[in-house]
């Protein structure tokens, strides 16, 4: 997030089709930051979010009425009323929006009936959103929601359905998937998990956080890099055993220089073969 229009502005003339922000990313400033990228580039697809307060609309969130200053000060929110109001800031920052995640809805309580609660809320709201042409559709970005048990993607799919009345505009899931975060991987290559079953149900996948925040090339070893394939670099071996797992559409990478964005488009090109990712998750579990 230091130079997200640089970031997205490679990434795109780079091929990549989807772009994917929220309005707190870069302390408020993203969306601001790739509106010229995205108008550059109208066939770019691009993902938002909304749950989190982000630091530039507390005040006027209150002062408009949207939120409450101790639901400002909270952080977080999936009231109807806060989610139609920043998903309306967000089209209106960016100039477009497809996809609306969300935001992580177990940030705030794990307490499973209150989750779905407030999820069908915040899905009621995105479908007024869809039904105004603001949006295309929405979705869940989670970071732990499904591997803690507080939904699955039938439960959520059966809430968009309430949400909506019948027909929904559910198009999407967004979840960690990683060497570290890896239960995803073992599950798709089992043939079942959220993944796959959010592929069953026609929604796209994203998976967030492939280098684990970072992290993950330094826990790398040379030896594990070339078992997963031969000549990569740490982070380029962590990013195609992400890309290679089964149902997986999209993997959200943030890169912070040119060159780290070639080498990863250069490394998911030829994605491993199923038997073979399981061959490495083996390694990784023992």
């Amino acid at each position: 997030m230091r130079a997200a229009d640089q970031a997205a502005r490679t990434a795109v003339e780079g091929g990549a089709i989807w772009v994917d922000a929220a309005p707190n990313y870069g302390d408020g400033h993203t969306h601001a930051a790739l509106a010229p990228v995205l108008a550059d580039h109208p066939k770019t697809h691009l993902a938002t979010k909304t749950g989190f307060v982000a630091p530039g609309q507390r005040w006027a969130a209150v002062a408009q009425g949207v939120l409450s200053e101790g639901q400002a000060a909270a952080g977080h929110s999936l009231d109807g009323g806060f989610v139609r109001w920043q998903t309306r800031q967000s089209v209106a920052d960016l100039g477009r929006v497809d996809l609306v995640f969300v935001h992580n809805p177990e940030s705030t309580a794990r307490h499973r009936p209150w989750v779905h609660a407030r999820v069908r809320g915040a899905f009621a709201a995105l479908e007024e959103c869809v039904d105004a042409g603001l949006i295309s559709g929405y979705g869940v970005a989670t970071w732990t929601g499904f591997g803690a048990g507080i939904f699955t993607v039938p439960e959520l799919l059966g809430l968009a359905a309430q949400a909506a009345g019948g027909d929904h505009h559910l198009a999407a899931v967004q979840l960690p998937v990683s060497l570290v975060m890896d239960a995803p991987i073992r599950q798709a290559l089992n043939g079942g998990g959220p993944l796959v079953e959010a592929r069953d149900a026609g929604l796209l996948t994203f998976a967030s956080a492939p280098l684990h925040g970072g992290e993950l090339p330094e826990l790398v070893t040379p030896e594990l890099a070339a078992l997963i394939r031969p000549g990569l670099s740490s982070a380029a071996a962590c990013l195609l055993a992400v890309a290679s797992t089964p149902c997986l559409d999209v993997v959200l990478l943030s890169a912070s220089t040119s060159e780290h964005w070639a080498s990863a488009r250069d490394a998911v090109a030829l994605p491993l073969e199923g038997r073979r990712l399981q061959e490495i998750i083996d390694v990784l579990a023992a």
